[in-house]
């Protein structure tokens, strides 16, 4: 009997997958216990419909992060530190302070997760990279100054 598996089922499947078991198996223990639902026309269905919106959701998402790599390539983001004497600055400019600069500069929302950076304890140029979505990066220039 083919049903749709309405929660991860060890050894079996995961949710939203179509799997054929034991007609014994799916009466007695999944569809009652709302495991499962069997797989007739209208179930099809809408399980169709239901990878049908979450492929739509993930090439939008996927066009999105692709816009955004393309605006910052390249793209310098200035960061304003203050340092000692020596122009070693105090404390480090980090991934969150990053993010901001870009969200304030470009009007670009990024993780500070996704930033990929060497530790910038020092005035300078340095580059970046942003992971903005599997396979989709971005590299930016961070510009430190007083």
């Amino acid at each position: 009997m083919k049903v749709i598996l309405n929660q991860d089922v060890k050894d079996l499947g995961k949710k939203g997958e179509l799997v054929n078991v034991s007609d014994g198996y799916a009466k007695n223990f999944l569809i009652p216990r709302k495991i499962a639902v069997v797989a007739d026309n209208a179930a099809m269905n809408e399980l169709k419909n239901r990878e049908a919106s979450k492929a739509h959701h993930l090439a939008v998402e996927k066009a999105e992060a692709q816009a955004a790599a393309d605006k910052l390539n390249g793209k310098s983001v200035k960061v304003q530190a203050k340092a000692g004497a020596n122009g070693r600055l105090f404390g480090s400019v980090t991934s969150k302070e990053i993010a901001e600069k870009i969200k304030e500069q470009y009007n670009v929302e990024i993780d500070k997760k996704k930033i990929v950076s060497e530790d910038i304890r020092n005035y300078g140029t340095y580059e970046c990279t942003l992971k903005i979505y599997t396979g989709i990066t971005a590299k930016i220039f961070v510009v430190v100054g007083e």
